[in-house]
Parts: C-alpha cells; sequence; structure tokens
C-alpha cells in the first residue's frame, strides 16, 4: 500500500478509532448513560481514566488532518480544496476537545465547532462536486450538509451523547460514501 492508498483511508480508521475509544470509555465508566450524559463527560473531571477518551480524541483527529490532506488530493476544483480545509481545521478543534475536556472554560465552543465545521465541509464539497458536474455526490453532501444539522436542531434529543452520536454518523455515512467512490474510482 503506497501513501496514496493509506491516505484513502485514513477518513475511515477515524470513524473506526472515534468509536473504538468511545466504547472503551463507556465500558471503563459504568455510570454513563448514553440517554442522560454527553460523550465529552468519559473526558472529564469525573470520569474514570479519562485520558482514555481525550486521547483517543486527539489520536483520531491525527487520522481526520490526514483525511483532508486525502481530499486536496483528489479535488477536482478549488471549491473542493476549500471543503479540504474545513475538514483539516476540524480535525484540530477534535484534538482541541480532548485538550479541553469537559468541564474547561472552552470546551463547549471547540465541540460545537467540530461540528459545524464539518457540516460546512459537506455543504462546500456538495457545491465543488456539482460544479465538477458530479450530481449524485455533490447532491448527496450538498443535502448531508444542510439537513443534517436541521435534523440535529430541531428534534428533542434526550441526552448529548445521542444527538452527538447522530453528528457522528452523520460525518461516518459522508466518509463511508466518500472512501466508496474514491476507491472505486468515481471521483477523478
Amino acid at each position: 500500500m503506497d501513501a496514496k492508498q493509506f491516505l484513502a483511508y485514513t477518513g475511515m480508521v477515524a470513524a473506526v478509532l472515534a468509536w473504538l475509544f468511545i466504547i472503551i470509555s463507556i465500558i471503563v465508566n459504568p455510570w454513563f448513560v448514553f440517554t442522560k450524559n454527553a460523550f465529552s463527560d468519559l473526558g472529564g473531571p469525573h470520569a474514570t481514566d479519562p485520558w482514555i477518551y481525550n486521547y483517543g480524541l486527539i489520536i483520531t483527529s491525527i487520522f481526520i488532518v490526514l483525511y483532508s490532506i486525502n481530499l486536496l488530493l483528489i479535488s477536482r476544483n478549488k471549491v473542493e480544496n476549500f471543503a479540504s480545509a474545513f475538514v483539516f481545521v476540524a480535525g484540530i478543534f477534535l484534538a482541541l476537545i480532548g485538550i479541553y475536556h469537559a468541564g474547561t472554560r472552552p470546551h463547549v465552543f471547540v465541540s460545537t465547532w467540530f461540528f459545524a465545521q464539518m457540516d460546512m465541509a459537506l455543504i462546500t464539497w456538495g457545491i465543488g462536486s456539482l460544479m465538477a458536474k458530479d450530481r449524485v455526490l455533490g447532491s448527496f453532501s450538498l443535502i448531508l450538509g444542510i439537513i443534517a444539522p436541521i435534523i440535529a436542531l430541531i428534534v428533542p434529543w434526550p441526552s448529548a451523547a445521542t444527538e452527538e452520536a447522530y453528528g457522528i454518523a452523520v460525518i461516518d455515512s459522508w466518509v463511508t460514501v466518500m472512501t466508496y467512490l474514491e476507491i472505486r474510482h468515481v471521483i477523478k
């Protein structure tokens, strides 16, 4: 596997790592209730071994940054280039969530901006794909980037963790489709 092939899979690696660290953190914190807590509670001052969650986010962020490089390499125009920058910044914000864990002043800001950056990436990639005459990927990315945050705002989520899981699932679905299309050489 060469470097370009490795980069193509880094988004999927990030998705798997994120869930792996969340699950391990939940296992070591049996008090955590999915419908009552936020995932960030797993890295807060009351958590058992909060370093698992916080370092997990930082490790995962490295793969998101690498994935942004992959997106830059496969981008077809300046708008898709710009979308890859949003993914890069989202990776930085994910690391900042691990650094500014629950209970610190900047935590809510950095965690909110991680999801906002990813939504902007999806919208921007969608616009760029439409400009590249890729109607299927463009429509998918654009609709997902617009509709997903609207759903997140209007659904009465029982907890922050349920809303966060939804947001992560949206990101994972986009990355999965992007990776599949790239591997199948549909994105050219």
